[in-house]
């Protein structure tokens, strides 16, 4: 029980903060601590910084904003969000809550009651009517920053650092973000630009989370107890268990091959997974059996994060076959009832293309992929059967962590490396708090469980200081725009523009890191004064000798570049000489073996993609990155002249007799080798040079030093840091201003391209590049100046302006093929602009425009011209030789959103805008038809 002292405490608090008493009234659960802070900070008239975990409950905050807008009725109120699926999510919330008539929704595809007191969008939205001002803005009193540390996202940050500088005084902000290490700073930078801004912190989770680590079919706690885990002890019986299975795996010879990998690449159901020791048993389990575990521990449901889209549906397809069901009858005829209606609108011959027959047996066994390349449709109802308890296990990439709320009882991490897009790289503690937050259902489960599949790769001592480690800083990616700059200066002018970024919390680090800096070129300097005693050899200067060994490695690495591109060469070229019939063996990738050739993709533009049927009876395109060396025809077979390769009887026939061709043996071509690789064409100067290089090393006096490598691996060492240490002097040298001086960088190239006047004010052009936002904003803008898109039909500008916004997932040297005639030329001329644009950047040190992608141009070709979705599907894609659909909806949404932009713009020929309108009414039909954009 209360005190009298307390409870009169309690009653003077509640008497002080009446808007706040009266919304706690209406809450069903008690408030936190933490949450009760922040309200009364906003009813205070301040804005509030609020950090806490995934599922802390950190939305009541701006809940209560939202009450305190509709409670005062004189002032509007914005809750903002970084994506369309959480804006739609949260309006339907507001929506329950508070009425129809007085929450409404602008995201770009949706404009609902855009008048309404309170108003749900996306952050990019009110980043554009804060540059339009428009007269939405009147009255506003609050504003929601849900998920406020995006603003570290190096494609879309920009946005929120933009609207937290350019609103109103008057605005009262309220930031929600994620737990971060450097909330005082971030909050300090609020102060600076918002005036009082309070700093309210939890780290506690409403739900407590246990760590776990699954060992083969075994199950251990990460951490004996909640102190062990405080100061990252790993369990003992755990420890002693995988160092056991690592060294019996060296003592047994590692793996001993059987079908490859965890991802479903080769093999499925039972057949497929890693061995590694005598008498095959695994060291992975397998996912169903993961599940079964999982299931019978009463730790279902749950979300499996696989960093890959082909393993997340893999992963389902493996389940299925192995006769795994995680529903009951009922809740399988309830699963089916929703997904037909969610369905309802999608043709039936698109269901058909889409897959959905087999997405609809995985759901109603309690199986799901969620992932990018999913149909958002799809992705909608995967979501509400999750969060129902219908759907029991889902497969999903890292993206679900930062959208939707879907948590789950349990997490489960395949691995804790993942691909960036760039390379492959190890999670961060960050990333790992993000995706484990979501175990733990608040109101539902006592408990949240994380569990890491063990591997040799995966030391349990690096899982304990990943679930650990409370260093999460917030870094700010903000960078000036050429949209961005003309509309500063067409609202501020150039002076107060320049000075405005200077205020950016990106400056503001930036300032405070040159101190860092500045610290560690002292470090790195009397480390390499230690390290110079290292190097002294008595026989003779070692640091020539250093030198003469480091340019003979960047010579062998060039001649190994040089041959790899000229094996690449030769097996493009006798991918060109294939007919149909050939038997060829595919020698790496997910579909090395034996292939038949079905169509060679001889006349197309860029490098062959053969279409191929292989023993395993998969049909499709292989790229030609999947040929390390020149291909051979071994045999032939007869291809039908009518074979339709997405039949699968068909398929099955057609393989059964390449299984039976005794393929000739091809006697293999001499070479000349050197190290173990082909050097018939090697460059007869870089042979020389390599030998000459050789052959200083061997004389050199001291390549007999006995001490030889020591003194080498200190002068490596001492490389290193010395690289290091100018990087980090060219850093601190740009870091003082860098923002101002990139920003007159980028007003410099606007005026002389005539976008702002030699006095820096606003022209015509600039007034029509200030409403472009796309990534490509002044490309755009270029081409619709020059007229490079006038004259198009809606089909012909939908593919043209494609190029400014697609982007490929991986890096391919394999140009897209383009319809001929118009298209043609209008990506030409795109692309000859860009070429200028990026000299122009280049000369002033900057890099902001990316280069056109032709890779959707003939999807939305199809599509706008009425095409069926198979088609249209088939006509780019990657290794599969398809687009998947949740790609193909999502880079459609782009393009319409584009063509929206240029209507809309100053200044765009009539007949542009025309074509636009018709091709975005071309656009919406059939899957599109749907407002369902992620």
């Amino acid at each position: 029980m209360t005190s009298p002292a307390e409870r009169y405490a309690a009653a003077r608090r509640r008497a002080a903060y009446p808007e706040f008493t009266e919304f706690a009234a209406g809450l069903d659960f008690a408030v936190d601590d933490f949450q009760r802070d922040a309200c009364e900070a906003v009813e205070r008239g301040n804005g509030v910084l609020v950090c806490a975990p995934t599922g802390a409950g950190k939305t009541v905050v701006g809940e209560f904003a939202v009450h305190s807008a509709l409670r005062s009725g004189t002032g509007k109120c914005f809750y903002t969000t970084p994506i369309k699926a959480l804006s739609n999510q949260k309006y339907h919330d507001l929506v329950r809550r508070h009425g129809a008539d007085k929450v409404g929704l602008l995201t770009g595809d949706n404009s609902i009651n855009g008048d309404a007191p309170v108003v749900v969008m996306t952050t990019e939205v009110l980043r554009n009517m804060l540059y339009a001002g428009s007269s939405t803005l009147a009255g506003l009193a609050y504003v929601v920053m849900d998920e406020v540390h995006y603003l570290a996202d190096r494609f879309r940050g920009a946005v929120w650092e933009e609207v937290i500088i350019h609103l109103p005084p008057s605005v009262a902000l309220i930031s929600l973000s994620a737990t971060v290490s450097n909330a005082e700073e971030f909050a300090d930078w609020l102060v600076t630009v918002r005036g009082e801004t309070e700093v309210v912190v939890s780290e506690v989770r409403p739900v407590p989370l246990w760590q776990h680590m699954m060992v083969g079919k075994r199950m251990f706690d990460l951490f004996h107890d909640r102190d062990a885990a405080r100061t990252q002890e790993v369990n003992p019986e755990l420890l002693r268990h995988t160092r056991e299975l690592v060294r019996r795996i060296g003592i047994d010879g590692g793996d001993r091959g059987g079908p490859r990998g965890r991802d479903g690449a080769r093999g499925r159901g039972r057949g497929s997974g890693r061995r590694g020791l005598r008498g095959g048993t695994r060291l992975a389990p397998y996912r169903f059996d993961v599940l079964e575990r999982l299931d019978r521990e009463g730790l279902l449901p749950a979300i499996v994060f696989i960093f890959s889209r082909a393993g997340c549906d893999a992963a389902v397809q493996q389940c299925l076959h192995a006769g795994l069901r995680l529903t009951t009858p009922e809740e399988q005829a309830t699963i089916r009832q929703i997904a037909e209606d969610r369905m309802a609108e999608i043709p039936a011959e698109d269901l058909n293309v889409l897959g959905y027959w087999e997405w609809l047996d995985g759901l109603e066994r309690g199986l799901a992929a969620h992932h990018a390349g999913a149909l958002p449709a799809f992705k909608e109802v995967v979501e509400e059967l999750f969060v129902r308890g219908l759907v029991k296990a889902v497969f999903a990439t890292e993206t679900l962590a930062l959208g939707i709320n879907m948590p789950a009882r349990c997490v489960v991490l395949e691995r804790l490396v993942k691909f960036d897009g760039e390379a492959h790289v190890d999670l961060t503690p960050g990333e790992y708090t993000q995706l484990t937050g979501r175990a733990g259902r608040r109101g539902i489960d006592v408990e949240g469980h994380a569990v890491v599949i063990w591997s040799p790769e995966v030391d349990p001592r690096q899982v304990a200081g990943l679930a650990s480690t409370r260093t999460y800083p917030l870094r700010s990616s903000f960078r000036p725009s050429y949209n961005m700059a003309v509309n500063l200066v067409g609202t501020l002018g150039s002076e107060r523009a320049r000075g405005l970024l200077e205020s950016s919390f990106a400056q503001f680090q930036a300032d405070r890191a040159v101190v860092g800096i500045a610290r560690q070129v002292q470090r790195n300097t009397d480390a390499i004064a230690a390290i110079g005693p290292e190097i002294r050899c008595e026989l003779g200067d070692f640091d020539e000798y250093f030198s003469i060994r480091q340019a003979l490695t960047e010579q062998e690495r060039a001649l190994s570049r040089q041959r790899a591109a000229d094996r690449r060469a030769q097996a493009v070229d006798s991918l060109a000489r294939l007919r149909v019939g050939d038997v060829i063996r595919v020698p790496s990738g997910r579909r090395a073996g034996l292939a038949v050739v079905l169509d060679p993709d001889t006349g197309g533009f860029g490098e062959p993609k053969p279409l191929l049927l292989t023993e395993q009876r998969w049909a499709g395109r292989v790229p030609a990155s999947d040929f390390v060396s020149p291909v051979q025809a071994l045999a032939k077979v007869r291809v039908p002249r009518n074979f339709n390769h997405r039949s699968p009887q068909a398929r099955r026939d057609l393989a059964a007799s390449l299984r039976v061709v005794q393929a000739p043996s091809v006697e293999r071509r001499r070479t000349r080798r050197r190290g173990g690789v082909d050097a018939e064409g090697d460059d007869a100067a870089a042979l020389d040079r390599l030998e000459q290089l050789r052959v200083q090393l061997r004389q050199h006096p001291c390549h007999g030093c006995d001490d030889r490598e020591e003194h080498a691996r200190a002068a490596e060492r001492r490389a290193r840091l010395e690289r290091d240490t100018e990087h980090l002097r060219t850093r601190a040298s740009s870091r003082t201003g860098s923002l101002a001086r990139t920003f007159d960088r980028v007003t410099t190239l606007l005026a002389g391209r005539g976008y702002l006047t030699d006095r820096g004010e606003l022209t015509d052009p600039g007034r029509l590049l200030a409403r472009i936002w796309t990534e490509s904003d002044l490309l755009v803008a270029e081409c619709l100046r020059r007229g490079v898109w006038d004259g198009l039909d809606p089909a012909q500008l939908a593919a043209a302006v494609s190029v400014v916004v697609y982007e490929a997932r991986r890096e391919t040297e394999d140009p897209a093929a383009t319809p001929r005639g118009p298209v043609a030329d209008a990506i030409t001329e795109t692309r000859k602009l860009w070429s200028e644009l990026a000299a122009d950047e280049s000369d002033r040190g900057l890099s902001l425009t990316r280069e056109p992608d032709a890779g959707f141009v003939w999807p939305i070709y199809r599509w706008t011209n009425g095409e069926p979705l198979e088609r249209v599907l088939q006509s780019a894609g990657g290794p599969d030789g398809e687009l998947p659909a949740g790609d193909f909806v999502r880079w459609a949404r782009q393009v319409v959103d584009l063509l929206g932009q240029i209507i809309e713009a100053d200044g765009v020929p009539a007949g542009v805008r025309r074509a636009g309108r018709r091709a975005m009414d071309q656009i919406h039909r059939g899957v599109l038809a749907r407002n369902l954009v992620r």
